[in-house]
């Protein structure tokens, strides 16, 4: 039980580093949450102007969660790793240091499938969004059906555990875009390259 705790607590404390703010500061692009949106997550400070540093807020947001399951699984097992997985994915979503306010979660969730060496299902999801993107032209419709063929994918592969344990992270995953499901049904989501305007104004 104490490996089992320390692997969701480490894997909450690499999840919660929020490397949009970090790297937009640094990079003396200001505060990012008063930015668009005020999301942490990449697609926000792409939203700046500066690529790379999007690209960049992306790596973090993948490896974190990679890094936390890489080296519970080496310390541990496979078993602990699933714990610290969840624990970085909820870091990423509800970060202590921003009052619990944090991403959605897409960059997070694939650095955990890539940590956990589910190449099936990580190429499956890459897939799947590419797909829906290009076919649909919503980031976000693409990001939600993509996770949530990944539990399916991952029960046909044999990985029960993986299933359960992605199954509750495509919950999150959903609920954390709950607006933009409710903009993908009225029709006014925005499409790649064109920015949304939420019911307050601002642009996200």
């Amino acid at each position: 039980m104490i490996e089992y705790a320390a692997s969701l607590i480490f894997g909450y404390l690499c999840g919660s580093i929020p490397f949009g703010i970090l790297l937009t500061r640094l990079a003396g692009a200001g505060d990012l949450r008063t930015v668009g949106s005020g999301n942490i997550g990449a697609t926000n400070v792409l939203r700046t102007g500066r690529k790379a540093l999007a690209g960049a807020t992306l790596a973090g947001d993948m490896l974190k969660g990679t890094v936390a399951v890489v080296v519970i699984g080496y310390l541990w097992g496979r078993q602990p790793a699933l714990y610290a997985a969840l624990g970085a994915f909820l870091g990423h979503l509800f970060p202590v240091w921003l009052g619990f306010k944090g991403g959605k979660g897409v960059a997070t969730y694939i650095g955990l499938l890539l940590g956990l060496a589910l190449w099936a299902a990580l190429a499956a999801f890459c897939l799947i969004w590419l797909a829906i993107a290009a076919l649909f032209r919503y980031s976000s419709l693409a990001a939600l059906i993509a996770s949530a063929a990944t539990p399916l994918i991952l029960l046909w592969s044999g990985r029960v555990p993986e299933a359960k344990l992605f199954l509750l992270l495509t919950a999150l995953i959903w609920l954390m875009h709950r607006a933009n499901v409710a903009r993908l049904i009225s029709g006014t989501e925005s499409k790649i390259g064109h920015a949304a305007v939420t019911s307050d104004g601002s642009v996200e």
